[in-house]
């Protein structure tokens, strides 16, 4: 998932723009090292605040497949924190400490209620009912990059987000210590900028 670029030193990064990042199912997207960003389309898809799985309502989880359930239930197991039609490229960024991402559209959803009409392609930003929750600073994971998660080099010009405490297979490199809207904003201390979307769209990470 929760955008693909170049890794590099602050001495040596280009003016390259930043990509949008693009969260994806369960899984943390690499992350770009970039001075800049562009700005989201100002015709972004608007908020959707009803049906299938929409603000609020909860899901459960499933090997392959996801479920619309009542949130007092016993199967449910992470909550809506928001709600956007369209495809998650042409969409707001979910909320910082998003869990994960569930991408949703065609065919006839299952619910814990009735049979539901065919839902229109949208995305669901997910936060768990429980802890652990992958998307909060350092834990390693959900689909955006904010400040306090560290990261590590996957080579071929990408960095990854692993956990900060280093229980993860990879031992985290960087530290993001702040987002800010450019490269020039970030201190000297900085050795790393690391593309992480939204207002502030670079991160500035240190060398742990």
């Amino acid at each position: 998932m929760r955008g693909n670029g170049a890794v590099g030193t602050a001495a040596r990064l280009s003016s390259a723009l930043l990509l949008t990042l693009a969260g994806l199912l369960l899984v943390t997207g690499c992350q770009s090292v970039a001075p800049s960003a562009g700005v989201r389309p100002s015709s972004a898809p608007p908020t959707h605040d009803a049906g299938f799985l929409a603000m609020g309502e909860c899901s459960s989880f499933g090997p392959t497949s996801f479920t619309e359930v009542p949130c007092s239930g016993e199967r449910a197991a992470a909550r809506v924190v928001a709600r956007h039609d369209g495809p998650v490229t042409d969409g707001p960024p979910c909320p910082l400490t998003t869990d994960f991402v569930l991408h949703i559209g065609g065919g006839s959803p299952t619910t814990g209620r009735t049979t539901a009409p065919a839902v229109p392609q949208g995305y669901a930003c997910m936060r768990g009912l429980q802890p652990p929750h992958p998307g909060d600073p350092g834990n390693g994971g959900g689909p955006r990059t904010i400040t306090g998660d560290c990261v590590y080099d996957t080579g071929g010009g990408q960095v990854r987000e692993t956990a900060c405490d280093a229980t993860g297979p990879h031992k985290p490199r960087y530290k993001v210590t702040d987002t800010v809207p450019t490269r020039h904003a970030c201190p000297p201390s900085t050795a790393l900028y690391v593309e992480v979307g939204g207002v502030n769209p670079v991160g500035c990470a240190r060398r742990l």
